[in-house]
């Protein structure tokens, strides 16, 4: 629209208004208010929108003090820039070049790199790879077999596995001889992974006649490997966003205010409008249409500010346990609740928690982080599954590691508190929080 319509211009940056820096995507936030508020658009009007701050609360949260931002500091600064990271392929072709190989022994393994997936790993079985490669390269599958152990022998161990147990004992091996255990290490890692991964103890024990301490000790080494070497080259950038709302508590309440950075800064440009205000004949017929455009475009999203912090501050009047004492305190939410409180249609509710986010001291939340269904308790209240959640985690991070808490034990347990959940519902949630079965959580 800035390019098109010659009636709308950037407004420039108000010097000392506070805007929290981007963060990095995490699911946490925190938030609540006074009253709804409304955004004070209406000493600006619709001429002007973004290019201030939107005072929904007291003077200091926007200038001055420490939270002011001086626009000579950004003048003296650079944005940063993330050093380029070698690749995983780029790093061992490197070292290949440095190598003290002849032509050909690099040439082979040279192959054998390419042929890596981005774990690390080669996957494609060495004869299957002998057999695509050209004859007249003369390749055989001896010289593929000393390629392999020439690349697992570079700089970075467990490179060249073919499968997760030989990927670990080349990292035990790399290690000093007279590490603790090594050797028990590389015994499990080798023919007894399955057995380990199932915390079958008693198994290992009887198999490899070692004590408990032996069996620790051994099991400690394996839990500090890195099952998939080759991430360690991984170029993926963490995403980042500006989040539309800022959550702080002033005066013992919570309040949401908008974040000037997430909001475009536009207005009308004066010179035009005053120009097709002199005019007033029928060749400003287009520059009449593109001012009204502009108007409304600038109305327009005021409009959509001023719904997101609405709905932000709903959310936060009705969550504010959750912003005191952390997910535990997460109550029951539906989006037509909020939708009633603001008189607003639910699909209205719902286009303004996508992809939107709250800055709070807990961290960075998504809005419909905040909506989720409950279960009823026998006082005859409602417990939000979010919550739920969360005692879930508390049950397990206190249960005793020798004897773990089944899904069943933990549904009594709750039973006891009042919250009344099955056993298959705790199964669903623990699974959903990523916390292994009972047999897998027991340890030595």
């Amino acid at each position: 629209m800035l390019e098109e319509n010659p009636m709308l211009e950037a407004a420039e940056e108000t010097a000392g208004a506070f805007s929290p820096p981007s963060q990095p995507l995490e699911p946490h936030s925190t938030a609540n208010s006074d009253e709804p508020e409304q955004a004070r658009s209406d000493d600006r009007g619709a001429d002007d929108f973004g290019a201030g701050t939107f005072d929904n609360g007291p003077a200091d949260w926007n200038t001055g003090g420490s939270m002011a931002r001086s626009t000579d500091d950004e003048d003296e600064t650079f944005p940063e820039q993330a050093a380029e990271q070698a690749s995983l392929r780029e790093y061992l072709h490197a070292q290949l070049t440095t190598s003290s190989l002849d032509e050909k022994d690099r040439q082979v393994v040279g192959l054998l790199i390419d042929a890596l997936d981005e774990n690390g790993y080669l996957a494609q079985d060495l004869e299957e790879l002998a057999e695509l490669l050209p004859a007249e390269l003369g390749i055989t599958l001896d010289d593929l077999e000393t390629a392999l152990v020439q690349l697992q022998h570079m700089d970075q161990p467990g490179l060249g596995a073919r499968n997760l147990g030989e990927c670990l004992a080349l990292q035990l091996k790399a290690m000093p001889e007279d590490t603790p255990q090594r050797d028990l290490a590389i015994l499990l890692v080798s023919n007894h992974l399955d057995t380990l991964a199932a915390h079958d103890f008693a198994r290992i024990k009887k198999l490899l006649h070692c004590s408990n301490d032996e069996l620790r000790a051994a099991q400690h080494l394996i839990t500090g490997l890195n099952p998939k070497p080759g991430s360690e080259f991984d170029q993926s950038v963490a995403d980042y966003v500006v989040p539309d709302v800022v959550v702080e508590k002033y005066k013992n309440k919570w309040r949401a205010r908008l974040n000037v950075e997430a909001m475009p800064k536009l207005r009308v440009n004066q010179i035009y409008a005053n120009i097709l205000q002199q005019r007033g004949d029928k060749n400003s017929s287009q520059l009449a249409t593109q001012l009204q455009e502009a108007k409304w475009l600038i109305r327009n999203l005021q409009q959509r500010f001023e719904t997101i912090l609405r709905v932000a501050q709903a959310i936060v009047e009705r969550q504010g346990n959750f912003f005191e004492h952390g997910e535990i305190g997460m109550r029951p939410m539906v989006l037509r609740e909020i939708a009633d409180a603001l008189e607003m249609h639910e699909s209205t509710v719902s286009r303004s928690t996508t992809q939107k986010f709250m800055l709070t001291p807990r961290g960075i939340y998504e809005f419909k982080h905040f909506f989720g269904s409950g279960l009823s308790t026998e006082s005859g209240g409602t417990c939000s599954s979010t919550a739920i959640r969360e005692l879930i985690k508390q049950l397990v991070s206190a249960e005793d590691g020798h004897k773990p808490l089944t899904d069943s034990r933990m549904s009594e347990i709750l039973a006891q508190q009042g919250i009344v959940v099955a056993r298959r519902t705790i199964a669903k949630y623990r699974e959903a929080l990523r916390i292994l079965p009972v047999n897998l959580r027991k340890s030595l």
